[in-house]
């Protein structure tokens, strides 16, 4: 995994052999943030990423300015390992909230600017996603909300949908 852009452009992070999440591939990541950069200035913003996983995203958004992270995830391994980067790295705007997605999601009291959501693609909840985010008003004026899925998911009929792009097996669908 490596950081793209920004104050940490071209770190290499080596997740442990024990990890269990599905990093988004470096192609998936770097094309979704070229999306990113034509739509957001990353200054002062705040995301929210879930499912966090190995962190990948959340500290991409670190690194190119963004005000604050909240990254949620669930597994302990991957938990320490977005810990132990960030205090490698000197990350102090990145904070790790141990937990369940949708409990997260159902207790927020914040708003973000971006929230970026990559659960396990066979997660039977997974199309809830959306309609939870906009019903409980969690993005900002403004705000994009990506979810990464497999091409079993479509969500061109959501009222809050904007695009889908395909990176090979990845698949983001933007909503707004």
């Amino acid at each position: 995994m490596r950081i793209i852009s920004g104050k940490y452009k071209g770190r290499h992070l080596e997740p442990p052999k024990n990890i269990t999440a599905r990093p988004t591939t470096d192609f998936a990541k770097e094309s979704l943030f070229n999306l990113f950069t034509n739509r957001l200035d990353y200054d002062g913003i705040d995301v929210l990423d879930l499912f966090a996983g190995t962190g990948g995203i959340g500290l991409e958004f670190v690194s190119r300015g963004a005000r604050s992270v909240i990254a949620v995830e669930k597994a302990h391994v991957q938990q320490n390992y977005i810990i132990g980067v960030c205090k490698q790295l000197g990350v102090d705007n990145l904070q790790v909230v141990r937990g369940d997605a949708f409990r997260y999601l159902n207790a927020c009291s914040y708003m973000f600017d971006v929230i970026f959501a990559d659960p396990p693609y066979a997660l039977e909840t997974l199309a809830e996603l959306p309609d939870i985010i906009f019903s409980r008003h969690l993005l900002k004026e403004g705000g994009i909300f990506v979810l990464e899925h497999s091409a079993n998911n479509n969500f061109a009929q959501h009222a809050h949908f904007v695009e889908e792009r395909n990176y090979g097996n990845v698949h983001f669908s933007f909503f707004e």
